[in-house]
């Protein structure tokens, strides 16, 4: 057995506790180990992040990426607005985004002799988080003062779409032309369902709460996608976009950069790479019978990372997160909803949680989103009162620790959840690259089940996938 894959450290941020105050990694304890993922899936593509000089080779990659893409309609005189997500600043650290995004202001400067280049950074509900990331990695002075974060709830402008009006940032759009600085990483597949991933952030991360939330709460996951594709199809969209610039990126890591004045285009191959190399993990962690999940990453709870991919799709592992035949997950804001005072679900087309997640020991996690329907729906044990604190504190987390316990350490966190979940197989959510740490006996059944797994992706669900969503390869 391998070494446990060194974390994502704990970061300094005003969702999240004091990193002093993260005593023990959950890796670093007895019986864990790691996989990786090429030992699992040994056709996955070959990364440049992380590895030797892996920022260096991301530079490299835009660079070379940028120099076939058309930007013969910015001229010295215009201004452009390079439009980031907060999530790729927690991808692999969040190094590899941010240098895409200063790769992308250097090479327009260089090709067009435009000057007035800004950053415009959107958030979910953690309203100032970009502003943290901003200064985090030096954006703020690297756009000269020309890097903010947005959030839903800054001034709005109205854009006429095929279905009517609906509200973008103003702040997102208010330069002669729009570049669309994003990644390939499915993220949040139990909302979006890999149905246009491309176009999501025009619905979202440019688009004001009463636009984005029409997808979280009025028509939900799969009928609100076509809020965003009428955004981005807009006149006044499309009359500013320039072109998208794209992390491409695979469970294991930084595969290289991907741009193109298309987006349609390139939303083909994110949808390729999300179904073939994410839809692997996500059906191999549907095989898990039984574990001990561990958060421990500088992300609110449903974000934490683990192979890839994040918690709230482990959460519904137990169902296909492709098959659009499957209409509602086990969670989304959505379906939540539709949960009894029971705490099971009302609509016999809402599947349960995924049973194999026995219990939830949470390390270390951020507030800043609403996580209470976790630790109601799976036995939670949060580690250290001033991170229980926190989360009671939390506006959008008062009812969490209603239904979790506190534990003073990681270790006795550890021997109760193997007492009280009668099992010794544990995956740990806590960002490692190229790799997952879990403990012996679920690197054991991963590795047994991985073969199977790859066969049946690659010749049963793949092309129902891809079908589906009208892919054609």
């Amino acid at each position: 057995m391998r070494a446990p894959i060194k974390p994502i450290p704990p970061k300094h941020s005003q969702y999240g506790i004091d990193p002093s105050f993260v005593k023990t990694r959950a890796a670093e304890l007895p019986g864990i180990t790691s996989v990786l993922l090429k030992d699992l899936f040994p056709d996955l593509p070959d990364i440049i992040f992380p590895g030797e000089n892996g920022l260096a080779k991301v530079r490299e990659a835009a660079i070379e990426a940028l120099s076939a893409v058309d930007m013969s309609m910015i001229k010295p005189e215009h201004s452009v607005n390079i439009l980031a997500s907060h999530h790729g600043f927690t991808l692999m650290g969040g190094e590899p985004y941010a240098e895409l995004i200063k790769a992308i202001k250097d090479v327009i400067e260089e090709r067009t002799g435009c000057g007035d280049i800004r950053l415009r950074a959107g958030v979910g509900m953690r309203f100032r988080e970009t502003e943290e990331y901003i200064k985090r990695y030096g954006l703020d002075t690297y756009f000269n003062g020309k890097a903010i974060g947005i959030a839903p709830v800054d001034q709005g402008v109205a854009i006429e779409t095929e279905i009517g009006t609906l509200y973008g940032l103003r702040k997102a759009y208010d330069a002669d032309w729009i570049v669309h600085s994003h990644h390939s990483d499915v993220r949040e597949v139990h909302f979006h369902r890999q149905v246009d991933k491309a176009v999501k952030p025009f619905g979202m991360s440019y688009a004001r709460i009463e636009t984005r939330s029409t997808y979280h709460q009025n028509l939900g996951p799969r009928a609100a996608n076509f809020v965003a594709r009428a955004l981005f199809d807009s006149d006044f969209v499309q009359k500013k976009f320039a072109f998208a610039a794209f992390l491409n990126v695979a469970p294991n890591g930084i595969v290289g950069v991907d741009v193109d004045n298309d987006l349609y285009a390139l939303n083909d191959k994110v949808t390729f790479t999300g179904c073939r190399y994410y839809g692997k993990i996500m059906t191999l962690f549907g095989e898990i019978d039984e574990c001990i999940a561990v958060l421990d990453f500088p992300c609110p709870v449903p974000y934490v990372f683990a192979a890839g991919v994040i918690y709230a799709n482990f959460a519904g592992a137990n169902t296909d997160l492709y098959d659009l035949d499957v209409p509602l997950m086990p969670y989304t804001w959505y379906t939540e909803a539709f949960y009894g005072k029971n705490g099971k679900p009302l609509l016999k087309d809402i599947p349960s949680i995924n049973p194999a997640i026995r219990m939830c020991v949470h390390n270390y996690s951020w507030t800043g989103y609403p996580s209470a329907f976790f630790s109601e729906q799976i036995n939670t044990v949060v580690v250290g009162k001033e991170q229980a604190d926190l989360f009671d504190m939390d506006p959008l987390n008062i009812n969490y620790m209603d239904f979790a316990a506190v534990i003073k350490s990681t270790e006795a966190a550890m021997d109760f959840a193997y007492k009280a979940a009668d099992t010794r197989k544990v995956i740990i959510f806590d960002g490692a690259m190229s790799g997952i740490n879990v403990s012996e006996p679920l690197a054991e059944l991963l590795l047994n089940k991985a073969p199977a797994v790859s066969d049946r992706v690659e010749n049963e669900l793949l092309p129902k996938w891809l079908r589906q969503r009208g892919v054609h390869v």
